[in-house]
């Protein structure tokens, strides 16, 4: 399956071993990670690079691209929230974890169409998007 992970860049970086578990068990498992970016260390270095119009399109490229959306949702950030509603626009699957310590906006809390599930552990983690995941491949 081709999935869009979404998780904080601008907004903060802190959760950043995370995203990189939820790459890693998604490539892992056979999927492709189109924005597998948003997992890289270096990340910062190689946006430095790009423009923000660059940065948008190529987004927006692979949210088109994608089959369902995955986002971390425990650092807020708008550019999560905005690839989350451009998701639910075209009829994508959207899946939002965070932990438990989280304030979640009740946009996301409060939107049906988005499955939102806390974890306590990278093992819990794995137990949601695997979930999720199968529920896709029934659609």
């Amino acid at each position: 399956m081709r999935i869009f992970l979404s998780a904080s860049i601008r907004g903060g970086r802190q959760m950043l071993s995370t995203y990189m578990e939820m790459c890693n068990y998604l490539q892992q498992s056979g999927h492709e990670v189109l924005s597998w970016h948003v997992a890289d260390p270096e990340l910062e270095k190689t946006e430095s690079l790009l423009s923000e119009e660059e940065i948008y399109i190529r987004d927006m490229e692979f949210l088109e691209k994608s089959e369902c959306l995955i986002a971390e949702v425990s650092t807020p950030s708008i550019g999560v929230g905005y690839e989350i509603c451009s998701a639910l626009q075209r009829g994508i699957p959207v899946l939002c974890l965070n932990v438990p310590e989280a304030n979640v906006s009740a946009m996301l809390l409060g939107d049906k169409r988005i499955i939102c599930k806390e974890y306590r552990t990278v093992d819990e983690m794995k137990e949601e998007i695997t979930k999720f995941l199968n529920n896709v491949n029934k659609l």
